[in-house]
């Protein structure tokens, strides 16, 4: 992995509050108190925390939130929830070219070059990028890093959507010439003869708890109400819940050194049961167990109908 040196990031004494990050999001969809948002071309804003410490109480409540083991190693999504507050930040910043409040996680990919431990002094960096158009709107890449000791040790690309967001005017001829982005990484596995893995119920209870422990209170997750403004009958699932529950099926199998990429699909409409495919190697065909697989393909579906399908996953052993 390589840090991206050639930023300038906005150093900040400590993570922002997410809770003050959120009242932004609101403010920036009111008329006239909002930032007037144009997509004149790649986000400039990038900021840094350095001397960053786990709160070990935070670790537990995520872990108990995911199912997740609580150790001396991070899971490798947990560092998602420690760079949010600066994904927020990016955002609101008045370059940004979409309002927050759209904004639809679509894809993530990790590399982790290994675990990061929980008494490891982090700094973390969160910059947007590769700004380009989608059937929808338009697409941004999050890059979040998180370097130990000057080493970058974990590395993540979060692809987010702006629904009905457009080029303006000012956008420069080449950002506008940029290919059409379907958006999808990796391909559906046929599920409909398999056994599933492990199955799950989800609910109220169990999201409320993981949105304390992400901070993400969007609406959209804790509210009925605020769901239905979005179209849907009942608040759903965090994305980035359906992938630590990914991980968690898969504890005790896979390496430290690893890339991990997920797709949201459909979203997971509470309350729900959905179930787990897990599969070695390169297909959705099971093969011998190995201690440390080289690949693992998964995929979430709703527990009674394998056709619909809430997320695809891909971990990758690193050499």
């Amino acid at each position: 992995m390589t840090a991206q040196n050639s930023r300038n990031y906005t150093k900040l004494a400590e993570v922002p509050d997410m809770s003050k990050l959120l009242r932004g999001v609101v403010k920036d969809t009111l008329p006239v108190l909002g930032t007037k948002r144009s997509a004149t071309g790649d986000p400039q804003a990038a900021f840094e925390v350095a001397n960053f410490s786990v709160d070990r109480e935070h670790l537990a409540a995520y872990t108990r939130a995911t199912g997740l083991r609580y150790s001396n190693e991070l899971p490798i999504t947990y560092p998602f929830v420690l760079s949010f507050p600066l994904f927020m930040q990016v955002m609101l910043a008045p370059d940004f070219p979409c309002r927050a409040a759209g904004m639809v996680h679509l894809t993530n990919e990790i590399e982790q070059s290994r675990p990061l431990r929980i008494d490891d002094e982090l700094t973390l960096r969160v910059h947007a990028e590769n700004l380009r158009p989608h059937r929808k709107g338009l697409l941004v890449d999050f890059i979040s890093e998180i370097s130990v000791d000057g080493e970058l040790v974990w590395r993540q690309t979060s692809a987010f959507l702006g629904m009905g967001a457009k080029f303006s005017a000012q956008t420069p001829n080449e950002v506008r010439t940029r290919g059409e982005d379907s958006g999808s990484l990796l391909e559906r596995l046929d599920v409909a003869d398999e056994t599933a893995t492990v199955s799950w119920k989800v609910d109220r209870d169990i999201i409320d708890d993981y949105a304390d422990a992400s901070g993400d209170k969007n609406p959209l997750h804790v509210s009925k109400i605020g769901a239905k403004a979005f179209g849907f009958p009942a608040p759903i699932a965090h994305g980035m819940w359906t992938a630590a529950k990914m991980v968690a099926g898969l504890e005790g199998e896979l390496p430290g050194a690893l890339r991990y990429t997920v797709e949201f699909q459909k979203p997971v409409i509470l309350p729900a049961r959905i179930a787990y495919y897990t599969f070695r190697g390169e297909g959705a065909q099971p093969e011998p167990a190995t201690n440390t697989p080289a690949t693992w393909n998964t995929q979430v579906t709703k527990g009674s109908d394998p056709k619909k399908v809430h997320a695809v996953g891909k971990f990758e052993a690193l050499s």
